[in-house]
């Protein structure tokens, strides 16, 4: 197994506790705030913007672009908030989201999480690909996380049936030090995975059909 150098470590553990804090007094504020967990007919209002790169139930998103239907609502909420404070560094998310209130974030997360999420991804997958990314997906042990049907559960994603473009995208940024969540364990296990293997794990999830 590989691990970052102490210097890398160091820096990772700092933005992690700092996020930690903010995300602590965020779920403390948007308590007070708000006694529900959101509203899904009041976040289809706020989302619409969102649906015009990201897509809905039925249509698909933009290139490059995660769906958000059926994701994580708690893993929604998390990213919404990263974006707005600017923990994130995705500079057309923080524009769309300044002025969102905590409780907004919770209505808009309400509605994407309840619809139907995405089917398999566009054309018949390849064989050799699918397999190998079948093989990569068991051994680095995705399923421990995102469930065995890569559902994802609380903050972490839903992977299955996304976008291929953006799996793979999403994987070279964790593995280049690019991208980070409020742990290090995605940039850990993609540490030093090839582009092949990178994309043959992303053309597995995006084709993977749960039994």
């Amino acid at each position: 197994m590989t691990f970052f150098t102490p210097a890398r470590q160091l820096a990772a553990g700092c933005r992690v506790f700092f996020v930690a804090c903010l995300l602590g007094f965020t779920a403390i504020h948007a308590a007070a705030q708000s006694s529900s967990k959101g509203d899904a007919k009041r976040g289809e209002a706020k989302a619409k913007l969102c649906m015009s790169c990201h897509g809905s139930s039925g249509r698909p998103p933009l290139e490059r672009t995660p769906a958000l239907a059926g994701q994580q609502r708690e893993y929604l909420v998390l990213q919404m908030v990263l974006f707005r404070e600017g923990l994130r560094d995705v500079p057309q998310m923080a524009g769309v989201l300044k002025g969102y209130s905590d409780p907004d974030l919770f209505d808009v997360a309400a509605f994407f999480s309840g619809q139907k999420p995405p089917s398999l991804g566009a054309g018949n997958p390849d064989s050799k690909r699918h397999a190998r990314g079948a093989a990569l997906a068991a051994s680095m042990g995705c399923g421990s996380c995102h469930m065995q049907d890569y559902r994802g559960q609380n903050q972490v994603p839903r992977i299955v049936n996304q976008r291929e473009d953006y799996l793979a995208a999403a994987m070279r940024d964790y593995r280049d030090n690019r991208r980070a969540g409020t742990d290090t364990s995605m940039n850990n296990v993609l540490y030093q995975v090839s582009d092949a293997d990178i994309q043959a794990l992303a053309h597995y999830l995006a084709h993977h059909s749960p039994k």
